[in-house]
C-alpha cells in the first residue's frame, strides 16, 4: 500500500491506493476550511488502518494549507478526538 494521501479537486475528495481500490474521504471547500463529509475504505482491507493513515495524511494536507477542517463524518471526528495533536484544525 502507498502512504501517500492525495487531492483530488476533481471528484471533491482525498484518497489513497491501497492493495483493494482507493480509500477516500469526500469534502466540501471553502475559503478557509474543508468539511469531511465521508470516508470510506475497501472492505477486504477494513480493520487495518487504512481509515486512519488516510484521515492523518488529510489532516496534515489540511494544515500545510493553512485551514481548518469540520469533521462531519464520525470516523474523522473521532479520529481528532484520539490525536489532540489535531485539535487545533478544528
Amino acid at each position: 500500500m502507498n502512504d501517500t494521501v492525495t487531492d483530488n479537486p476533481a471528484r471533491n475528495r482525498f484518497e489513497l491506493q491501497t492493495s483493494a481500490g482507493l480509500a477516500i474521504a469526500n469534502y466540501r471547500r471553502d475559503d478557509r476550511s474543508i468539511t469531511i463529509t465521508h470516508t470510506e475504505v475497501p472492505r477486504a482491507v477494513e480493520g487495518r488502518g487504512v481509515g486512519s493513515k488516510l484521515v492523518k495524511g488529510m489532516l496534515d494536507r489540511i494544515r500545510q494549507e493553512g485551514r481548518t477542517v469540520i469533521p462531519r463524518c464520525s470516523f474523522v471526528a473521532a479520529y481528532i478526538s484520539r490525536h489532540p495533536e489535531y485539535r487545533d484544525l478544528l
